[in-house]
């Protein structure tokens, strides 16, 4: 059974003897050339076998069509690229924020041709899903980080129209992955967490427009939600029509069988990014063993909870391996004995 059919079946409910396992990081110095970032995801795969692989687009491409200048400078040295000229910088230019289509967008058709790229050299190997910004998030970036000052000038009218302009363009470009042959898409939402916004905020400026990338991309079987953040509106959003939810399981709520339970869906996570950038050896152990024996390994993609920051260890990531399979191994065969007891 191939890794895509496995995936297929765990997402259908069926277990499949083994805990599927991915992880991604920037490649800041190609990240807009779309032959070498499509040639170095690849790469990355193929080293470590992963089951499944996310696209690791520039975290500001979103903004780039909208008129924006960036500096990414830092992300080499595990920080963030960052905005150094807007066309948002006040809340009185939302209402000139103007309407994008995906064929005048140079730098979406650049991330579709990275896309393109990436899937002729994968063939049907492992699924592929692309990284999607939030309508909001964007935003957010548009403004540099301003978005919460924004929310209650002029009852947020010019922002609601703005973020419709914005999940236009946003959808139409998640249609034209699913249509090229992507999975599904991994829609990453920073502002769906209460250290930014509250649930309300959330429900009227985040929620709507989510749903529209998210119908565009209904096609994908393989849809995925991240929530960033410690303090994740996990309630807000787990109805969402996704198959999976991603979040930063171990460092906020819910855990692992928690948000099994009260999403209905796989989960995707388990383990602390920054421990895999530091070689936490003992940490990782136990945050592979608590997903694995929460979930008993159903239902579960093992990963980070977010990108990992450069620099990292690779033989960090063949040891979370090495543990998965371990941990695997016994969770499993205790399984096995409950049901063979009639405890299960």
């Amino acid at each position: 059974m191939s890794k895509k059919e496995n995936i297929k079946r765990m997402l259908k409910g069926d277990f499949i003897g083994e805990v599927p396992f991915s992880f991604w990081t920037h490649f800041p110095n190609i990240d807009r050339d779309p032959e070498q970032i499509a040639q170095a995801t690849y790469k990355l795969h193929k080293e470590f076998h992963t089951d499944f692989i996310k696209t690791m687009n520039n975290g500001m491409y979103s903004t780039e069509d909208f008129g924006t200048e960036i500096d990414h400078s830092e992300v080499l040295k595990g920080g963030v690229s960052k905005l150094i000229k807007t066309p948002i910088n006040s809340y009185s230019d939302w209402k000139d924020l103007p309407l994008l289509s995906l064929k005048t967008a140079p730098s979406l058709q650049r991330e579709l041709d990275y896309l393109k790229r990436l899937l002729n050299l994968v063939k049907d190997e492992v699924p592929v899903i692309v990284t999607v910004f939030s309508p909001l998030t964007t935003a957010d970036k548009l403004s540099k980080g301003k978005i919460q000052s924004h929310l209650s000038q002029n009852d947020g009218v010019d922002l609601i129209s703005a973020l419709d302009k914005i999940a236009a363009v946003t959808a139409e470009f998640a249609s034209e992955t699913i249509r090229l042959g992507a999975s599904g898409i991994y829609l990453a939402s920073q502002l769906s967490t209460f250290e930014k916004l509250s649930a309300a905020q959330y429900h009227k400026y985040g929620k709507p427009f989510d749903l529209k990338v998210l119908e565009a991309a209904k096609e994908g079987w393989f849809n995925v939600l991240h929530l960033h953040g410690k303090d994740t509106m996990f309630d807000v959003v787990k109805d969402y029509p996704v198959q999976v939810i991603n979040w930063h399981i171990g460092e906020c709520y819910p855990g692992p069988r928690e948000g099994q339970i009260y999403s209905g869906k796989v989960i995707m996570g388990g383990l602390n990014r920054w421990d895999i950038s530091r070689s936490s050896y003992n940490s990782l152990h136990h945050q592979i063993y608590r997903a694995v024996y929460d979930t008993r390994g159903e239902g579960l993609i093992l990963t980070p909870g977010c990108v990992i920051p450069q620099p990292f260890d690779s033989e960090i990531i063949d040891y979370i391996k090495q543990i998965k399979k371990e941990t695997e191994a016994i969770i499993f065969n205790q399984k096995t004995e409950l049901f063979e007891n009639g405890y299960l």
